[in-house]
């Protein structure tokens, strides 16, 4: 088949973008023509809450990514859709994410939708965001109505999904396995490679820093007395998208700082490994999520996990088998580290990791795609 996908990819950073190219990957594996038609402009930079958008690794050698995508510029997407169109893919896939991509996407799925033969599927993180703005819901609208299917990544937003449309066909794939990464290394290895003290144990927090992703509430964590007798730390590791000085102020006020590693700067690709693979166990206390990808690159590397009892991360992360699964507070937190050391769990959880992490396979996610197009097909 010819495949084109619309969504982020190199030149610009972040899991969208690793998302992307690694499905691309994963259909040239099977032999299929793949395109990524990714943007010349993805945000504005008075919208863009970080640092910079561009990735400073080198170019994924083995893909076709093509920039032509203006997010603001309307002439671009008619003129984006209707190039992709004279290419007759039998697939155009878009990762959806955020209701600010619905005018942009919408059109030009709408543009291609006049060849009745491509199959517009899209891959949904998040068909209403974790942080609300009035006009979401009439945008994301306008984008599902020119789609033909849908995968979700989480039960909860294939709920949400059915709220905007109940007949076209949809189904739940958790996100696959980021597997590319590389291989694990050892924690002595990772340890020289960050410079960090191979006598202290590592907790990892990981990714872009937003609000609800729990952060106040590790932190809060660390500050039980109990943790400050371990010979525990840990690493935020990942850029501030929102202010930075309550948690700066928070970390004043808990009199933490000698137990954490802050490395507030985005982590590129190359050094994702380090990371994980000097962790002993990933932490994530999100107050709302649907999925994540931090928990999937966890998946990888083999790393247990502390989630959240939200969205979709409980339905991956089986309690007491790869991790525990807490509520949204910091004495369970702590009380799950705790645990995690005293009873000695890595090793059995590392077990039941190897087994789990077979669910998630990019090939797993392909099938899906094709079973809605199957379906579609049946309806035509």
């Amino acid at each position: 088949m010819k495949i084109i996908i619309v969504g982020s990819a190199y030149p610009y950073r972040g899991g969208l973008a690793a998302f992307n190219e690694r499905i691309a990957q994963a259909y040239i594996q099977q032999d299929h023509e793949v395109e990524i038609e990714t943007f010349t402009l993805q945000y504005p930079s008075f919208l863009f809450p970080g640092k910079t958008q561009f990735s400073s690794e080198p170019a994924p050698d083995n893909l076709k990514i093509e920039r032509s995508v203006n997010s603001i510029n309307p002439i671009s997407w008619y003129k984006v859709g209707r190039k992709i169109r004279n290419k007759n893919p039998d697939i155009v896939i878009m990762k959806f994410w955020i209701p600010f991509m619905a005018p942009c996407f919408g059109t030009i799925a709408k543009v291609i939708k006049k060849d009745k033969k491509i199959k517009l599927i899209s891959i949904i993180d998040n068909i209403i965001p974790h942080e609300k703005h009035i006009g979401d819901r009439w945008l994301a609208t306008y984008f599902v109505k020119y789609i033909d299917g849908f995968i979700a990544m989480s039960k909860s937003v294939l709920a949400e999904l059915e709220t905007f449309d109940t007949i076209k066909p949809k189904s739940f794939f958790p996100h696959p396995l980021y597997d590319q990464f590389g291989t694990s290394i050892s924690k002595m290895q990772a340890s020289k490679n960050l410079f960090l003290d191979e006598k202290f144990n590592y907790l990892l927090f990981f990714g872009f820093i937003r609000d609800y992703k729990g952060l106040d509430l590790a932190l809060k964590a660390m500050s039980d007395k109990r943790i400050k007798k371990l010979p525990v730390k840990l690493i935020v590791a990942g850029e501030y998208y929102t202010n930075s000085k309550p948690y700066e102020d928070l970390i004043e006020e808990l009199d933490i700082k000698d137990h954490l590693i802050l490395v507030n700067d985005f982590i590129p690709d190359s050094k994702v490994v380090d990371y994980f693979c000097i962790a002993d166990i990933i932490v994530q206390p999100y107050k709302s999520a649907t999925q994540s990808g931090v928990t999937q690159i966890a998946y990888h590397f083999e790393k247990p996990m502390i989630v959240t009892d939200v969205g979709g991360l409980s339905e991956i992360v089986p309690h007491e088998k790869v991790g525990y699964i807490v509520g949204q507070n910091p004495i369970e937190i702590a009380d799950s580290i705790l645990r995690f050391y005293q009873e000695k769990k890595e090793k059995e959880f590392i077990i039941n990791i190897k087994e789990e992490k077979k669910k998630y396979s990019w090939e797993g996610m392909l099938k899906a795609i094709d079973q809605l197009i199957e379906i579609k097909k049946d309806d035509c």
